[in-house]
């Protein structure tokens, strides 16, 4: 996934379906300068991590 694409979904009242390494997440924000995405996995919120935005990939 591009930064744009992440930041379009980040900004999007409507929940796409994004996985990180095989897990749905959800897109909290996106630094476009940097290439990353802050997310959580669905199945654990309270776990954030920062991750490059092309591991991310939509289904």
């Amino acid at each position: 996934m591009d930064a744009q694409r992440a930041q379009e979904i980040a900004a999007s009242p409507v929940m796409a379906h994004v996985t990180h390494n095989g897990a749905q997440v959800y897109i909290q924000r996106v630094n476009e300068q940097d290439g990353t995405a802050s997310i959580y996995h669905l199945e654990q919120p309270e776990i954030q991590q920062e991750v490059p935005v092309h591991s991310l990939k939509e289904h």
